[in-house]
């Protein structure tokens, strides 16, 4: 028992030594962005990974957060910290708005449905002055007091992120192992044969994209926290939502820690690729989005994570197997 918890132990102890290890700004804000990104991607994964429901729209929920977290500065002279559960409400709100009718489409209907939905929301937001329009929110040019979360450093953020991260999993862990992870899973495999065994699909699919929009949107306050502005762009572009997806798709959909694998993958994938070749790199994202969409489709349906499980796992047999046959 104690030999399954060495590398977990090991991981866990990089994971919060990685700033004080790294310390340049770059790698603090590259670590930063990572957790942002798979606290977003392990929220889209309780709806696209456990049910199988696959929202290529949850920019939507993450504006909700953003918007709401400069709003409340730039409107009322609030922390942005009071973004979070105004945002997560809200989230909340918009997807049970949103959730019945989209919910009821099934496959690339239901993808579709909610890209409609969230350019919908971009030129709403584009074409209301009092969400700042085109131009967009900002939040204060100086912290105030602790509460504005902003700081020069990335380093705040990372451990900020990194506990918001370890709640969203628990979260997810629990959602997983009741009653409503069994219905998901059901509902993943034939709908259909879930309905017929009992399992109230339609709430339970409702209930999970209620979740995963709220969680979202928590990580749309953070982001917008980190960065002190929010426009249309950076709040509502389809990008944010094919990122996330793609992160989660990368790690492993439906795996508890596969949206945190992706993340750390694509994350610095796209930073460094930015960083070496500046605007001449800018369509290069896209790029890498679609080669990445098309080598996971067609040589790891199932994400990286289970790879480099069985790749471990095969390492450990041969390993035990020659120290047994070295043995006296």
């Amino acid at each position: 028992m104690m030999r399954h918890l060495i590398w977990p132990s090991v991981l866990l102890a990089i994971v919060i030594a990685y700033p004080l290890l790294l310390s340049t700004p770059f790698q603090q804000r590259l670590g930063a962005l990572v957790l942002l990104y798979a606290i977003a991607a392990s929220a889209w994964n309780i709806i696209g990974g456990y049910a199988g429901q696959v929202s290529v729209g949850h920019v939507v929920f993450f504006g909700c957060g953003a918007y709401a977290a400069m709003g409340a500065y730039a409107h009322f002279g609030l922390s942005p910290l009071v973004g979070i559960p105004v945002g997560f409400a809200f989230a909340v709100i918009v997807a049970a708005v949103i959730g019945g009718p989209t919910l009821r489409l099934s496959g690339h209907y239901f993808s579709m449905a909610t890209i409609a939905v969230a350019e919908l929301a971009r030129l709403i937001v584009i074409n209301t002055d009092y969400l700042g329009a085109a131009v967009g929110l900002s939040g204060p040019t100086v912290p105030r007091n602790v509460f504005d979360l902003s700081f020069v450093s990335a380093l705040p953020y990372y451990y900020l992120f990194l506990i918001v991260l370890a709640v969203t999993l628990g979260i997810t862990w629990w959602m997983a192992n009741s009653r409503m992870g069994f219905y998901l899973r059901a509902i993943k495999d034939s709908e259909r044969a879930a309905r017929s065994l009992g399992a109230p699909a339609a709430r339970t699919k409702l209930y999970a994209y209620m979740l995963s929009a709220g969680l979202t949107a928590v990580a749309g306050a953070l982001y917008a926290m980190m960065f002190g502005f929010v426009d249309p762009d950076s709040g509502l572009g389809i990008l944010i939502s094919v990122k996330i997806l793609i992160m989660a798709a990368l790690g492993g959909a439906g795996l508890l820690f596969g949206p945190l694998v992706g993340a750390a993958i694509l994350v610095p994938l796209e930073e460094l690729s930015n960083s070496w070749l500046g605007a001449k790199g800018a369509g290069l994202t896209f790029v890498l989005y679609g080669a990445i969409i098309v080598l996971i489709s067609r040589f790891q349906p199932g994400g990286l994570l289970p790879l480099i499980t069985r790749v471990w796992q095969r390492s450990a047999k041969d390993a035990a197997a020659k120290g047994a046959a070295n043995a006296p």
